[in-house]
């Protein structure tokens, strides 16, 4: 995963998975929490959800002599139970756990949801606030759903950030415009 996640700075934890998994089961209190700390370390690592394959580096991140943790490393339920060498975008190889990776893969999945519904919210306000403005310009032109939409598109693409009424009156003769040239195009078309 080529994303970082800087501002998701909590995981989700599927605390009755790891109550029953073989890890918890079979590993040895000392071999949990450096397979715990790598999790936790991996969201802090680039790509996001990796670590290094070095193990004397991953013995220092856990805070570890480096050779009680290779030799932890060789036990069937050591710190790096499931972690697998990846191929990562830049070519690097780096170890990876699917668990991570499907935690990673949901938090941007819900921080992608939540940026298109905050996207959207923000789109519906400036419309209804460009809406009340063109009404002080024309009732007709505020109640045409159409219209505010174009118009609303019209000053994104013109980079207009503040929508004055100057604008706002520019924006109504462009609407204006496109509408008296797609009715031309359809006479025509008909005649």
């Amino acid at each position: 995963m080529s994303e970082r996640i800087d501002a998701h700075w909590f995981m989700t934890w599927e605390r009755r998975r790891w109550l029953n998994s073989d890890m918890r089961l079979r590993g040895t209190p000392e071999c949990r929490a450096y397979y715990f700390d790598l999790i936790n370390i991996a969201f802090d690592h680039s790509p996001i959800g990796t670590l290094p394959t070095d193990t004397s580096i991953l013995a220092r991140l856990v805070m570890c002599e480096p050779s009680h943790f290779a030799a932890l490393c060789q036990l069937e339920f050591g710190p790096l139970h499931n972690w697998m060498p990846y191929l990562c975008d830049n070519g690097e190889i780096r170890l990876g756990h699917r668990f991570v990776v499907a935690t990673l893969t949901d938090a941007v999945s819900r921080r992608e949801d939540n940026r298109a519904r905050t996207e959207a919210a923000n789109a519906a306000k400036r419309r209804q606030r460009l809406r009340e403005t063109v009404a002080g310009l024309s009732m007709d032109a505020s109640k045409n759903d159409a219209g505010i939409r174009w118009m609303d598109e019209w000053l994104v693409q013109q980079g207009c950030t503040y929508r004055s009424t100057g604008w706002v009156e520019r924006a109504l003769m462009a609407w204006s415009e496109h509408r008296l040239g797609l009715g031309l195009a359809r006479q025509r078309s008909t005649g």
